[in-house]
């Protein structure tokens, strides 16, 4: 069980992992410690679920074809 702080680089790269529900419960913790402490995570969190919010609005429907397709092809290997 790692017990080290986390850094805001590696909170960054758990963010959506954390946002699913999906990370181990150390790192959880970790991940909750580091926002106590960081205001510039814990914005950049808010700016994340703000983004997933109004992004989650849009329907597949209401986006252009060719905008559509260069979105998926902008995150298809993503990661």
């Amino acid at each position: 069980m790692t017990t080290s702080p986390l850094n805001c680089n590696e909170l960054v790269e758990l963010v959506t992992a954390y946002l699913d529900g999906t990370l181990e419960l150390d790192e959880r913790a970790r991940f909750d410690m580091h926002l106590l402490e960081c205001d510039g995570c814990e914005n950049y969190l808010q700016q994340f679920r703000a983004t997933i919010a109004t992004v989650g609005k849009i329907g597949a429907d209401e986006l252009d074809p060719e905008f559509r397709h260069r979105l998926i092809d902008a995150f298809r290997n993503w990661r």
